[in-house]
C-alpha cells in the first residue's frame, strides 16, 4: 500500500514537453483565466478503508483563483464521474443553529479574489475511489502544493 500522504501533481506542457509537477505557476505569456486539473491519486475507498477520513493540505502564494477537491466512486471514471467534495476547516467545524443542533459547517471550494499567500487545510469524509484537485478561475500566483492524506 503507499504511503498515506500524497502531493497531487499536474500536466505541464512546455513546447513539445510535458512533465508532471506538484508547484505550478501562472505562466507570465498569458493573460487568460486558466483551469487545471491534478493527476488523480487513490482515495480510502480504493483500498476498502472504513472510515472515508481524508485531509487535504494547501500553500499558496500571490494566488487569485479557486481551489477545490473532486473525487468519484467509480474505478474507473469518465470526466462526468467527478464531483466536488464539501471541505470542513480544520480546527473551526461547527457551529450552533437556533434549534441547539451543532451542524458542520462546510465550503465546497476556496475562492481568493486577491492575492493571498496561505496555508490551509480541510477534512472530508467519504469512501471516495480517487480524488483530485481542481484549480480554476486562477488568473495569477503559484499553488506551491496540493497534499491528500487519508
Amino acid at each position: 500500500m503507499p504511503a498515506l500522504s500524497q502531493n497531487l501533481t499536474f500536466k505541464v506542457t512546455n513546447g513539445n514537453t510535458t512533465t508532471n509537477t506538484v508547484q505550478v505557476v501562472y505562466p507570465t505569456n498569458t493573460s487568460s483565466v486558466l483551469t487545471r486539473v491534478s493527476e488523480p491519486v487513490k482515495g480510502d475507498g480504493y483500498f476498502g478503508g472504513a472510515d472515508g477520513l481524508h485531509t487535504v493540505f494547501w500553500k499558496i502564494t500571490e494566488f487569485i483563483g479557486t481551489l477545490e477537491v473532486q473525487a468519484t466512486l467509480s474505478i474507473d471514471p469518465a470526466e462526468m464521474d467527478w464531483f466536488t467534495v464539501k471541505l470542513n476547516a480544520t480546527g473551526v467545524n461547527y457551529t450552533i443553529d437556533t434549534t441547539g443542533l451543532i451542524p458542520m459547517s462546510s465550503i465546497e471550494q476556496d475562492q481568493y479574489v486577491s492575492p493571498t499567500s496561505i496555508s490551509k487545510s480541510y477534512n472530508f469524509i467519504g469512501n471516495f475511489v480517487w480524488i483530485r484537485g481542481k484549480i480554476s478561475n486562477w488568473t495569477q500566483g503559484t499553488v506551491n502544493v496540493i497534499s491528500i492524506n487519508r
